[in-house]
């Protein structure tokens, strides 16, 4: 658990700095350290600028009243409040410590306990700020925030110890000037191949330079080039920015809140590309943005699942995350929040499901950690997302971690590192590094790539690509290719077998197949897919249907396969089909005969069972008369072993 959250820390402050103070006495009115009548009305005139932020004429009064009063425990505290509220650091506890000075003259203090003990907990020193803590707790307050705060910081400062003890290796490493080329730059994000690179920048912190999306590619030398705007379609004079896209880069959500036609203060946008055009964005509408503040998108690899960060009413704490689905007729779902499991009644914010749909990592200051923001990752498993786990030191601090990006392989981390520089915004930077093996993804991605052509014509189309886990028979995603010019990207993840189905009407479907087991190696593929019009003659061959060796028994997991036939015969009633059966040339050749005719029959049998008509289908062995391939390995006899289909 974390300490305050920053819409709650002006509340607490006015507790610890007004005149309502601890040292007040009951229906006495406010009693000070100090007698001096000059420094305490100083200290009182204080109140409202302190009260309203207007820091410089507060600090003006308090100095006075120290002036005055230099043992003035009250007017230290205060000063010490406000110089922390306004990031001056070696201020605050200069005048902090001073007032825990001046309290251990006598009984200690229980404002200056509780101040000090929340600093030494902002700025990492866990030992002090346990020790202030636990002093103030043996006061025993009644103030119950206070409480509460207190004793997460007593816990989260023994948690913060312990994470001390066990470093993961980490060492990160700022992107090249290319990328990091101005003041502020943040919220990255990679295509699943990692040759595009988007992020927001902005020129300086400046009010006169606003955020924008940028995008930087790859050299064919593997180097990053220089950032430029993603499209003029989508960057205004206003700020756009925190973006998430799918992994084909075809798919950009972001985030607008001005200059738009919205529902709230910021609303979530959606544009897609085609060839290299960006589309107009349009408002992803009130089933997603609310009167509220909708921020921090981060898509499924599909670009058909979003998770983002909302601070509507109803939720668990101030900023919750929530998930909501494409359905097929193109509208999104109401959003779902992610529950107590995940959001707690602090922030979460910065979700970002990885390319494997079952790893999610998220900022939060409510879970257990070392201060701030902390960066926690979970699995999502059959009953929902498993308890969170904090990330680790040094990948956490005391500082705030908000964002990160890892890639398909789980090998590389991406993140935003924001300098501290006393009372102004400091320059951000991106940053890459491996991630540490206590940390990685459970599963991880690859993808498989490529083009979709007319086999005749030869020119690009824009299909439909399907990918089923045939253990489990469901579909994993589905997305298209792009119908300018062909380009498809499907991820893949280990630990399944895969079907992978490219289809169009009109068009004879293709399939192919992938067996990703965890301990294989994920490398990309790259494979170009020509689509047959249906006419008579054309053929293709099903390359997830499984026989056991020597054997015509269809195992079970070919079921997607043959539904897939089906569905097929379905949408072209008037087609009628050939089932072919064939092997590789060893053994005997009456044996491979015969054993193709039985595994074509089994196939006709199982579609017969589907409800496709006799009169629709043949089956039919060719041994091993017709290899695809010469039979000289055996990858090119796998290749040959194949239950195929031809129009009639």
């Amino acid at each position: 658990m974390k300490t305050i959250a920053y819409s709650l820390f002006f509340c607490i402050i006015i507790l610890l700095g007004g005149p309502e103070s601890y040292s007040q006495s009951r229906g006495k009115g406010p009693e000070y350290s100090v007698k001096n009548k000059k420094a305490i009305r100083y200290f009182q005139e204080s109140e409202n600028y302190f009260i309203r932020r207007q820091y410089d004429q507060a600090i003006g009064l308090l100095e006075q009243a120290i002036d005055k009063a230099p043992e003035f425990s009250e007017a230290h505290i205060r000063l010490g409040t406000i110089y922390r509220a306004a990031g001056r650091y070696d201020k605050a506890l200069e005048h902090l410590e001073r007032a825990s000075e001046i309290n251990k003259k006598g009984e200690l203090d229980a404002q200056a306990l509780f101040s000090l003990g929340e600093l030494y907990w902002q700025l990492g020193r866990y030992e002090e700020a346990e020790e202030h803590m636990k002093a103030f707790l043996a006061q025993n307050p009644r103030q119950k925030p206070l409480l509460n705060i207190a004793n997460n910081i007593v816990e989260d400062a023994a948690f913060a110890k312990e994470q001390l003890k066990n470093p993961f290796p980490f060492t990160p490493e700022p992107l090249p000037e290319e990328i990091n080329a101005h003041e502020l730059q943040y919220f990255p994000v990679l295509t699943v191949d990692q040759q595009n690179l988007i992020f927001t920048r902005r020129i300086s912190g400046a009010p006169q330079h606003d955020e924008d999306l940028v995008v930087a590619r790859r050299s064919e030398e593997g180097s990053w080039m220089q950032a430029e705007s993603i499209s003029p379609n989508i960057n205004t004079e206003n700020n756009e920015g925190t973006c998430t896209i799918s992994a084909d880069g075809r798919t950009l959500i972001f985030t607008s809140c001005k200059g738009r036609q919205g529902y709230g203060s910021c609303d979530l946008y959606i544009s897609r590309k085609t060839g290299d055009t960006w589309s107009a964005p349009a408002n992803l509408g009130p089933a997603i943005n609310s009167r509220s503040w909708e921020s921090q998108p981060s898509l499924s690899a599909d670009g058909r699942t979003l998770y983002f960060v909302s601070s509507r009413p109803g939720g668990k704490g101030g900023n919750d995350i929530y998930v909501s689905s494409l359905s097929a007729d193109g509208e999104w779902s109401s959003p779902e929040n992610l529950g107590e499991t995940i959001n707690t009644a602090f922030d979460e914010i910065s979700p970002f499901l990885h390319a494997n749909g079952q790893t999610l990592y998220f900022s939060s200051n409510g879970h257990r950690g070392m201060g701030g923001y902390d960066l926690f990752i979970t699995e999502k498993e059959e009953n929902g997302w498993q308890k969170p786990r904090n990330m680790g030191y040094p990948i956490n601090t005391h500082e705030d971690q908000v964002s990160l990006f890892v890639t398909a392989d789980g090998r590389k981390g991406y993140y935003a590192y924001e300098e501290k520089r006393s009372g102004r915004i400091g320059r951000s930077m991106i940053y890459q590094f491996d991630i540490p093996d206590q940390v990685r993804v459970r599963n991880r991605s690859n993808y498989v790539t490529g083009k979709v052509y007319d086999a005749v014509s030869r020119k690009p189309v824009g299909a439909d690509i399907t990918l089923y886990d045939i253990v489990d028979d469901g579909i994993v995603n589905s997305v298209s290719s792009d119908p300018q010019n062909g380009t498809y990207y499907m991820v893949l993840t280990e630990g399944s077998e895969y079907a992978l189905y490219v289809n169009k009407k009109g068009y004879i479907f293709k399939s192919l197949a992938f067996n990703y087991g965890t301990n294989n190696t994920l490398e990309p593929v790259t494979i170009d897919v020509y689509l047959d019009p249906v006419r008579p003659g054309a053929a293709t061959t099903l390359n997830n249907i499984f026989f056991n060796t020597g054997e015509h028994e269809i195992q079970p997991k070919s079921e997607t396969e043959l539904n897939r036939v089906v569905q097929f015969l379905q949408e072209n009633p008037e087609v009628r089909i050939e089932v072919a059966g064939h092997t590789d040339d060893v053994g005997n050749a009456v044996y491979n005969q015969q054993l193709s005719e039985r595994r074509a029959q089994a196939v006709y049998e199982y579609l017969i069972k589907a409800g496709v008509s006799s009169d629709r289908l043949k089956a039919k062995g060719y041994g091993q008369t017709r290899p695809m391939v010469v039979n000289d390995s055996e990858e090119n006899r796998q290749r040959n072993r194949r239950i195929e289909f031809r129009i009639l």
